[in-house]
């Protein structure tokens, strides 16, 4: 999640009706559960109240930020970790002051890179440490932000193709990280593969299905070009999120993917229906193309939901 300036944001947040928004306001002020950075707005006859962090029965959902609350430098929360979007360290002063759930302040000191998809950063305030846990939909995620690649603004997206998921489905993910599309669909898919070239990723992703209870989530340490090679199976659906260059993976993933099955492929593009030619001519029709998120003034993270033709 972003936060800074005067800008939407989205955040985790409570639904109650409305006439009882102020004793459930009131309560979570009480649990210092409230996210007093955006203002709670009704929906309907509800209430939206946005917390600090996930919860049973939460929702994510865009938010104003409160003008009543000091503003604070852009950065972006995952789990106990507020990331900068510039180095200012009076900033994460402030920042890592205003909410009781974070322990440490980071300024990325490089972009992501690499095969192992990583980052190095410094840090600015709290306990020099990068790594803490993520909660989202029930699940808990470890993470260490210098070891492998984890996005807390794709928790909606994983929710979304978790409802899709049809009982006693075969999910490849070819791009696993630590491990949170994967654990998130176990609770429906028969087998989950998991795949990541990065061993430190594989680690965290094993800590991450214990503290999960996960028993349908199978971790494989592997280059993502050799997955048709060492895999005997095909699968009913298929998570393709490395945005950068994924395009490059299609092919495999196609010959991972059974007749009919579903491709889900994340990529930056800049302009709609980028890869449509690829996704076509090898043998895929396009079911949805929508955007994931902003990246650049040019670009957009987007996913496409596709299926391998018959």
């Amino acid at each position: 999640m972003m936060v800074g300036d005067r800008e939407k944001a989205e955040q985790w947040c409570l639904r109650v009706p409305a006439g009882k928004g102020e004793d459930a306001r009131q309560a979570l002020i009480r649990e210092t559960a409230l996210d007093r950075a955006f203002k709670p707005r009704r929906d309907g006859g509800d209430l939206l109240l946005p917390i600090i962090e996930w919860r049973e029965g939460a929702d994510r959902c865009p938010f104003d930020s409160n003008p009543d609350r000091p503003l604070l430098p852009r950065h972006e929360l995952i789990g106990g970790i507020a990331v900068m979007q510039e180095r200012d360290v009076d900033g994460a002063t402030r920042i890592l002051a205003s909410r009781p759930s974070l322990h440490t302040v980071l300024f990325a000191t490089s972009e992501v890179g690499g095969e192992h998809r990583t980052r190095s950063f410094e840090v600015l305030a709290g306990t020099p440490t990068t790594r803490t846990e993520c909660r989202e939909y029930g699940h808990r995620f470890e993470v260490d932000l210098t070891s492998a690649y984890f996005s807390a603004r794709l928790a909606t997206e994983r929710h979304r193709i978790a409802t899709l998921i049809g009982n006693g489905e075969t999910v490849l993910d070819m791009f696993a990280g630590v491990g949170p599309f994967a654990i998130s669909f176990s609770d429906r898919a028969r087998l989950v593969v998991a795949a990541d070239i990065n061993p430190h990723a594989i680690d965290l992703m094993l800590e991450n299905i214990a503290r999960n209870h996960t028993r349908l989530v199978l971790p494989v340490l592997a280059d993502a070009r050799h997955l048709a090679d060492c895999i005997p199976w095909q699968f009913d659906r298929i998570i393709m999120n490395l945005p950068k260059s994924g395009e490059l993976f299609l092919p495999v993933a196609f010959r991972l993917c059974k007749n009919g099955g579903k491709i889900h492929f994340y990529a930056l593009v800049s302009k709609e229906g980028e890869h449509r030619d690829l996704i076509e001519k090898l043998g895929g029709g396009i079911i949805d193309e929508q955007v994931v998120r902003s990246y650049s003034p040019a670009q957009w993270h987007a996913v496409y939901d596709i299926k391998k033709k018959e």
